[in-house]
């Protein structure tokens, strides 16, 4: 009686937490979807330039910045897949907007729209991910409950999973394809079971009858050596053309899923050889379908010359040859920035996943120590579940290390694996068991008080949630945060400008611009007046400088440039203009030192907006800034910057003076936009004097 006692108690515990750990998942999951309209962060510009500033234009006809990634000479990104995941999509919208516009006047074709509808696409796409772990679980009676709860409390899945990367979608195909192959090996262990305990009782049986029955049983089981074949090999076509690498992702899937059933009497190596050719076979088809589509898209191939079949090998273009082709070459890497070997074995793995990539990679030293030791009884079997995630983890980490360029999204598919085989250990701690061969009164006391659940448990989880949930905030809302809010800002500027008004803007020590966010019509095609019928050529009047990390004397240097071509047509073609630089608030002292160092006295400035939050790693803020909305330009009383100017004085330490400090530092997290415009010459009695502050 009291052991059913105990037994109901357990019960009842594991339910109540099993449903606080489905309930959390939820909640992280809904998260994922508002992180969609709210997120501001600027993760990495190809977030926008490999998919949605090439959509954009395309299809909306907008001006756009088109990378070197997407050149007619050499292209290396096929543009099939976003074809499809985007201007499809696009072209329903573009339909529901058009009854918007004229029955309730409404215009949701904006900058808003072009960023959030993109990511609600891939945000959808990520849920993939999720489903895909649900699925092996339940195959393989695994606790679902707790690796749902890591995957989507995970900043991978908050942040990268809601962003139009790549390497977005690159993780769910990776996902989808470990559920394919897991699904596979399961089912062939199953039926090469069946088939062979048949085989055992037909030869052991002695009537005929009895055989017959055995012969029809065996005969009924489903066949099992091709399965999920074409969905498979399409899978990986999509995966190479999205991403070469997913090459080095699906080479150790793909292998276990070739290689199940191996070592019984009815998988030979016959059957391995045939899996692989009629897997190659099925890849075929759409490979043709990728290599026509970049090849009409590209003008490598054109209607007229398929009408007229004056086609041969040079028309078409193969972007997964022409990209591993360019990264082969170390010269063309190293312009994106060399990386040590060990870069993501021991910074990006952590960053990514936290205590849980630490566990992954103590855990995987603890099986190559097995190995060196000939303990194979310690390790995983080769055709196990355990064996195909590990393989899926360190095969690709492996040759990824030896590229010299080193991203930490480069390693999102590894994801899947690392959370289905250690996720539990959010709830478990590091070890279950000793873990160590030999028995010492120190690694008992490691064991006893960080190792062990009861002491490992209690801070793996909290310290698993703080991480991500800073790294989601950081990632999510503050790094260079500021650029989206500015396109949208200059969206509306353009749109209440004057017809003979040109905008300049000038960025500096922040990411690449999404210039199609501006939402103005491409001047390089011919629009449509769908009214009139009329066609016409839009003139350009937005003009788009951007200048990275150059040094601010240099910027200065291009603003007298600038200033100076925007003068001549103003004085040549009547065209007016205005002229902003963007610039983290942090550089604000900068800028200013550097106008007076470059006696630049017929430039006035005056900051018209700082943007928040913002941070840019290249202009880090300073605790010992100044606040942007007092370092404004002083109104010099000369142009030659002779004139009264109140100096700071020696600083007291005091409770003002740290709240000031910290209010500028504060605000340093911004972008400030700054209007630049030539002084004229107005009489120095009517010259503002009042506010004229300088700091030192």
């Amino acid at each position: 009686m009291k052991l059913s006692t105990n037994i109901n108690q357990l019960w009842h515990k594991r339910k109540t937490n099993s449903d606080e750990n489905w309930c959390t998942y939820l909640f992280f999951a809904v998260l994922r979807i508002v992180l969609v309209f709210i997120g501001s962060g600027y993760v990495h510009p190809d977030e926008f330039f490999q998919t949605i500033e090439v959509m954009n234009g395309d299809h909306f006809r907008l001006e756009h910045v088109r990378t070197w990634e997407f050149n007619n000479t050499m292209p290396v990104r096929s543009i099939t897949l976003p074809f499809l995941l985007l201007r499809v999509p696009w072209s329903f919208l573009e339909f529901a907007a058009l009854y918007m516009r004229e029955f309730l006047n409404i215009e949701i074709l904006c900058s808003y729209t072009y960023l959030v509808f993109p990511r609600l696409i891939y945000c959808i796409i990520s849920f993939a991910n999720d489903w895909a772990l649900y699925r092996v679980c339940s195959l393989y009676s695994l606790r679902y409950e707790i690796r749902l709860l890591a995957l989507s409390s995970s900043w991978v899945m908050l942040v990268f999973g809601t962003r139009t990367f790549s390497n977005s979608i690159e993780m769910a195909l990776c996902s989808l394809l470990l559920y394919f192959v897991a699904e596979c090996m399961i089912a062939t262990n199953t039926i090469v079971y069946k088939k062979e305990f048949l085989e055992e009782k037909y030869d052991k049986a002695t009537s005929i009858g009895e055989r017959v029955k055995i012969w029809k049983l065996k005969n009924a089981l489903p066949t099992h050596n091709f399965n999920k074949i074409f969905a498979m090999s399409t899978l990986c076509v999509v995966g190479i053309f999205n991403r070469p690498t997913f090459l080095l992702f699906g080479a150790p899937m793909v292998f276990y899923w070739l290689l199940r059933g191996m070592g019984t009497k009815s998988v030979t190596f016959t059957d391995f050889h045939l899996r692989m050719l009629l897997f190659c076979l099925s890849a075929v088809p759409s490979i043709l379908v990728f290599v026509l589509c970049d090849s009409l898209y590209y003008k490598y191939l054109t209607s007229g010359e398929i009408m007229t079949k004056a086609v041969g090998i040079d028309n078409f273009v193969f972007t997964p040859w022409n990209f591993i082709k360019y990264n082969l070459d170390s010269k063309n890497t190293a312009e994106h920035g060399l990386h040590p070997k060990y870069i993501h074995l021991l910074v990006n793995v952590p960053l990514l996943y936290g205590v849980l990539g630490a566990i992954a990679l103590v855990s995987f030293g603890q099986l190559m120590i097995r190995f060196f030791r000939a303990e194979y009884q310690g390790l995983p079997r080769a055709q196990s579940i355990v064996g195909l995630m590990s393989a899926s983890i360190f095969v690709p980490l492996f040759f990824l290390s030896l590229i010299n360029h080193q991203e930490a999204r480069f390693l999102l598919p590894l994801t899947y694996p690392i959370i289905l085989l250690h996720g539990p250990k959010l709830l478990t701690g590091f070890c279950a068991q000793y873990p160590f061969r030999m028995e010492h009164a120190w690694l008992k006391v490691l064991y006893e008080k960080i190792l062990c659940t009861k002491a490992s448990a209690i801070y793996v989880l909290k310290i698993w949630y703080f991480a991500n949930i800073a790294l989601t905030v950081f990632y999510g809302f503050v790094h260079q945060a500021g650029v989206i809010p500015m396109t949208q800002h200059f969206e509306q500027m353009v749109k209440l400008k004057a017809a003979d008004q040109n905008i300049h803007l000038i960025t500096s020590h922040t990411y690449m611009f999404p210039l199609s966010f501006v939402n103005i019509p491409s001047t390089q095609v011919v629009h449509l007046n769908t009214r009139t019928g009329q066609r016409y050529r839009k003139r350009k009047d937005f003009y788009l400088y951007e200048y990275g990390g150059l040094d601010m004397s240099q910027l200065i240097a291009r603003i007298r440039l600038i200033t100076s071509h925007c003068e001549l047509k103003k004085e040549t073609k009547n065209f007016k203009y205005r002229l902003f630089l963007a610039i983290p608030s942090s550089l604000t002292d900068d800028l200013n030192l550097a106008l007076v160092q470059n006696n630049a006295t017929y430039l006035h400035y005056e900051l018209r907006r700082v943007f928040y939050p913002h941070l840019s790693t290249e202009a880090l803020p300073q605790f010992l800034g100044r606040h942007p909305g007092i370092v404004d330009p002083p109104h010099w009383s000369e142009d030659d910057f002779q004139g009264t100017c109140l100096l700071e004085q020696t600083p007291e330490l005091s409770f003002s003076y740290v709240s000031k400090q910290f209010s500028s530092f504060v605000h340093q997290f911004g972008l400030a936009l700054y209007e630049f415009e030539l002084k004229r010459n107005v009489p120095k009695s009517k010259r503002t004097l009042t506010n004229s502050k300088c700091y030192t």
